[in-house]
């Protein structure tokens, strides 16, 4: 794992407050939060005037300091609901890759353990976990979410791939050497997802009482609903549908170094490795880890971001943790984005 010595630490659960492993603890925003500011950005955020310019907002969630402080919902919406995590689910399949990590059942540093590149003349044989972790595997894959003609994340979830999601992605080509190019592709999670089956010996509904056993049921989520192909595979790229609370527990235990009421669930340096920037094009706006996002909320934050603005951030400085759940068009994104860093604006005394 690499270095962490510029991170950011991260903050402990204050002395007094309850681990939300049953319900979470609430209380009011602390001094120095500008509530005014808070107040009309989630007005406008849950209004009509914003269809046209971020789209619609589901569910929001501010954790600061262990506690919930902010929450709300559109009119359509509950806190009980279950909300699409689309690609927030690749930073789900992080730490179910740290929970082998810590068992001693997969290494990131050692080639990745895919059937179809183990022949001596496949470049693909030298990939390793990490390199996919860090989206940086070289192998071809259009991630397009709108042109079904060449999108193969369509074709992987929806089309010829839908069956096998880890086997299709991975029968692509190298474009590039291992580690050379940072290239995001939802693909790359599902082969992760496919060799961390592998690694257990388990898929499908073994799988998913591996995931309930060792990361839901330990931190008090006990909404997930995570979504496998017909060989059992996790489509760890893009389908765990949660309730806005039990997203902002998953923060929760990242925020926390991987520890939840003083079990370590996630091996030690497990969240400064996914925090950890990974080199990426200067087109990028934000920055990336290992299968964790860098950046949306000032330069320390880090997040889970999924299609059509599902976001759950973490800005350590302020032990802050913002969910975010709507329906906005690629187009919007931007806007959500920059609503969202307004919002922990709003924190910074």
């Amino acid at each position: 794992m690499s270095s962490s010595s510029a991170l950011v630490p991260l903050p402990s659960q204050p002395e007094g407050v309850a681990w939300p492993t049953e319900r979470w603890p609430e209380g009011p925003l602390g001094v120095g939060v500008e509530s005014g500011e808070l107040g009309r950005l989630l007005d406008l955020a849950f209004s009509e005037d914003a269809l046209a310019r971020m789209g619609e907002t589901h569910a929001f969630l501010a954790v600061q300091g262990g506690r919930i402080v902010a929450e709300r919902y559109g009119q359509d919406n509950l806190a009980t609901d279950t909300y699409p995590s689309w690609s927030e689910a690749k930073s789900m399949t992080h730490a179910l890759v740290g929970i082998l990590v810590r068992e001693g059942k997969m290494d990131v540093h050692a080639p990745a353990d895919v059937p179809g590149w183990q022949e001596a003349d496949d470049p693909r044989r030298h990939i390793t976990l990490d390199q996919l972790l860090r989206m940086s595997s070289g192998l071809k894959f259009a991630e397009d979410y709108v042109d079904a003609g060449v999108s193969d994340v369509i074709e992987m979830l929806f089309g010829s791939g839908k069956d096998d999601v880890g086997g299709f992605a991975a029968g692509f080509p190298l474009v590039h050497e291992p580690g050379a190019m940072w290239s995001y592709a939802s693909g790359t999670t599902n082969i992760v997802a496919r060799c961390a089956a592998r690694a257990l010996g388990q898929s499908g509904d073994a799988f998913r009482a591996f995931m309930f056993q060792e990361l839901f049921d330990p931190i008090g989520m006990k909404s997930p609903l995570p979504k496998f192909d017909a060989q059992g595979t996790f489509i760890g790229s893009s389908f765990c549908y949660c309730t806005a609370r039990d997203f902002a527990r998953f923060g929760l235990l990242y925020m926390r170094d991987g520890v939840w009421n003083g079990q370590r669930i996630l091996p030690e340096g497990w969240v400064d490795y996914a925090r950890t920037p990974t080199p990426t094009p200067p087109t990028e706006a934000l920055g990336y880890g290992a299968h964790w996002w860098l950046g949306l909320c000032g330069p320390e934050s880090f997040s889970a971001n999924g299609y059509q603005g599902q976001y759950t951030v973490l800005v350590p400085s302020l032990d802050l943790i913002l969910v975010r759940h709507g329906n906005s068009l690629d187009e919007k994104g931007d806007e959500v984005r920059l609503w969202l860093a307004r919002v922990a604006d709003c924190f910074r005394a």
